[in-house]
C-alpha cells in the first residue's frame, strides 16, 4: 500500500535500511504489530508502541516522520564530570523519564578547568528551558552560596536538586538516606564479625558526606558501644586514587572492615589493601556505595549499598513537571533507601576468625 513503512533507514549515514523482522525480535512483538505502529494504525496497547518505538531507538533507526513527537521544550540537566559511572546512570536515567514526558534534555556536564555551573545555567536560560535538573551540584556544598538558586526561583524557572540537601532554597530535594547507608554498610561488617572499621568519605564540607558520618557515629555507637570515632574517618577524593589514599590511613590504624562513600573510593581501597599484601576479604572487608554500573563484575565482585537512582530518577522528573504545570516550589526533601547488596568483598572479621 502506498506511503507504508516496510522499511526503516538507519539513523547512521550507512544507507541501510531493516527487516520489520529484527525490530519484531528486539521489542518481542510479531512483526504485523510492528507494521502497525510504524504505520500509525490502531488496534495496538500503548506499552506495545512503545516497545516497538524504543526497540526503534536502541537499534539505531530513525523513526519515521509520523512517529516523531514534538518536543514539549527543553530540560536542563547539570552534571558533575561522568568520570564516574554513577552520574551517568542518573543521566541516562533522567533523560529516559523526561523523553517519556514528550521533554529534550540537555546535558551540561562539568569538567576540571571547564565551565562552572553558574555558566551552564546562563546557557540553558538564554535556550529557554522549561526547567533544570541539578544533579550534585554546588547545592550539596554546605560552603556554597545558595542565592544562585533563589535567583533562579525568582525569575520563575523550576528547579531539582538531587543528592544534597539546605533549607535556604525553595525548591525540591531528592536524596538518597545517607545515614542509613552508613548504618547499613557498618551492620554488616558488625554481623560478619569487625570490629575496627574504618569509614572512607570524601570532603567533609558536602551534605552526603556530613550524614554518613553521622550514620556511621550513631551505628558505631549502638551496635559496638564504640564513641570515639575520629581517627576511624578518612577524608580524601572521590575517586579510586581517593580511596586508596584514605584507605592507606585506615589500615594503618588497624582497621579490618573499611565502609567506603562511592564505589570508585572502595575500587582504591582494594588496592591499597594489595598492595600491602592484605587479601579482600580474607583479611581486610571492603563496602562501597552506589552499586555503579559494572560494579559486579569487579575482583572481587563489591559489596556496596545501592543507591536507587531509578526511582530518585523518577520522582525528580515528576516532581519538576508538577512545578512546569504550576505547582508552586517548597522546600522539601524526598528521600529513598538505599538497599545493601552483599557481594565477595566482604568476609569473616576477627572476632568470628579467632
Amino acid at each position: 500500500m502506498d506511503g507504508e513503512v516496510t522499511q526503516i533507514p538507519r539513523s547512521r549515514a550507512d544507507g541501510a535500511g531493516t527487516r520489520l523482522a529484527d525490530i519484531a525480535v528486539q521489542a518481542g512483538v510479531s512483526e504485523a504489530t510492528v507494521s502497525r505502529v510504524l504505520n500509525g494504525k490502531p488496534g495496538v496497547s500503548a506499552a506495545t508502541r512503545q516497545a516497538v518505538l524504543a526497540a526503534l531507538d536502541l537499534m539505531g533507526y530513525e523513526r519515521p516522520q509520523r512517529l516523531r513527537q514534538r518536543s514539549n521544550g527543553l530540560i536542563g540537566l547539570v552534571t558533575p564530570e561522568l568520570d564516574n559511572p554513577i552520574f551517568p546512570a542518573f543521566a541516562q536515567a533522567i533523560e529516559k523519564a523526561l523523553t517519556q514526558h514528550g521533554y529534550t534534555p540537555v546535558l551540561c556536564t562539568q569538567l576540571p578547568g571547564g565551565a562552572p555551573e553558574d555558566e551552564f545555567t546562563e546557557l540553558l536560560m538564554d535556550r529557554g528551558v522549561s526547567g533544570i535538573v541539578f544533579v550534585s551540584g554546588l547545592h550539596a556544598d554546605t560552603t556554597a552560596r545558595m542565592d544562585r538558586y533563589t535567583r533562579l526561583i525568582d525569575r520563575g524557572l523550576p528547579i531539582v536538586l538531587l543528592d544534597g540537601y539546605t533549607d535556604q532554597i525553595d525548591a525540591p530535594f531528592i536524596s538518597p538516606d545517607d545515614r542509613l547507608a552508613a548504618r547499613l554498610a557498618v551492620q554488616h561488617l558488625v554481623d560478619l564479625g569487625h570490629e575496627r572499621i574504618g569509614l572512607a568519605l570524601g570532603p567533609r564540607r558536602f551534605v552526603p558526606v556530613v550524614r554518613k558520618i553521622e550514620g556511621y557515629r550513631q551505628a558505631m555507637s549502638q551496635l559496638l558501644g564504640t564513641t570515639e570515632v575520629d581517627e576511624l574517618i578518612s577524608h580524601s577524593l572521590f575517586s579510586v586514587e581517593g580511596g586508596q589514599a584514605a584507605a592507606v590511613k585506615l589500615l594503618e590504624r588497624g582497621c579490618t572492615g573499611i565502609v567506603c562513600a562511592s564505589d570508585l573510593m572502595a575500587l582504591g581501597a582494594i588496592r591499597a589493601c594489595r598492595d600491602r599484601g592484605l587479601s579482600v576479604p580474607g583479611e581486610v572487608s571492603v563496602v562501597g556505595f552506589d552499586d555503579s554500573p559494572l560494579i559486579a563484575f569487579t575482583d572481587p565482585p563489591l559489596t556496596t549499598v545501592r543507591k536507587p537512582i531509578g526511582a530518585m530518577a523518577s520522582a525528580a522528573v515528576e516532581t519538576l513537571l508538577e512545578e512546569i504545570n504550576g505547582a508552586p516550589g517548597k522546600n522539601m526533601e524526598l528521600m529513598f533507601q538505599p538497599e545493601l547488596v552483599v557481594r565477595r568483598s566482604t568476609g569473616s572479621g576477627p572476632l568470628v576468625n579467632r
